[in-house]
């Protein structure tokens, strides 16, 4: 069974949410919170598997609940999905790097959400690879115009291997774990194993922010803004 917590201020909505969940097998709802607040609170009591969680709420809003879920609960933080009705970049860069699996509009169908559900929960995440490296490229291009990372940004990235760095700046490019094991001649598997080990190394929870990593350190560098 899936464990999952619904996260909106909005009762309408989240009562919904939670109905489609508890008529979907496989699938248990073990909560439902109105707040940020509220979220992590219930995430450190119920150990959901996923979290659906709304950005814009009063008080503390979705991508700091995420954040804080991930640092304080026991064990492997559940998966976040984001969602909510402002479909801006801004948005899906600081949810990825929060530590999001994945992103939707709340006018997705009820359909693709239980879907969504099911693949963050094996832990895929939402975006393609390549449409992730598109979205963190269109943001970083158009807050930082002109900026060259400086050594200092970089140091992070000085406890990883040069297997590991490698690894992750081809990550960072959109590249997926079989398309990297083809270019280093190297199995999957062990494609798995330097990128879980840089991770480790530099505490991320997600895929998706080791590709926003590698953009903020400067690893991968945006080629151009898209059009």
């Amino acid at each position: 069974m899936t464990r999952v917590l619904v996260v909106d201020d909005q009762v309408l909505i989240r009562s919904g949410l939670a109905a489609l969940l508890r008529a979907t097998p496989g699938i248990v709802v073990v909560g439902e919170a109105g707040s940020g607040e509220e979220a992590v609170r219930l995430a450190a009591v119920t150990a959901p598997d996923v979290v659906l969680m709304d950005v814009r709420m009063p008080g503390m809003g979705g991508i700091a609940a995420t954040e804080r879920i991930a640092a304080t609960v026991d064990g492997p933080a559940p998966k976040v999905l984001i969602l909510t009705t402002f479909d801006l970049d801004e948005y899906v860069y600081e949810a990825l790097r929060a530590g999001a699996s994945g992103f939707l509009l709340k006018d997705t169908p009820p359909e693709q959400l239980l879907d969504a559900v099911a693949a963050v929960t094996a832990g895929t995440m939402l975006f393609a690879p390549s449409i992730l490296r598109r979205l963190v490229e269109a943001y970083v291009a158009r807050s930082l115009p002109g900026s060259v990372p400086v050594p200092e940004q970089r140091r992070e990235l000085h406890a990883l291997t040069a297997r590991e760095r490698e690894v992750l700046q081809m990550v960072g490019r959109g590249l997926s774990n079989a398309e990297i094991a083809g270019q280093l001649v190297i199995s999957e598997a062990t494609v798995k194993t330097h990128l879980n080990r840089a991770m480790g190394k530099l505490d991320l929870t997600s895929r998706a922010q080791a590709v926003v990593l590698a953009y903020e350190t400067g690893l991968v560098t945006p080629r151009h803004r898209p059009d």
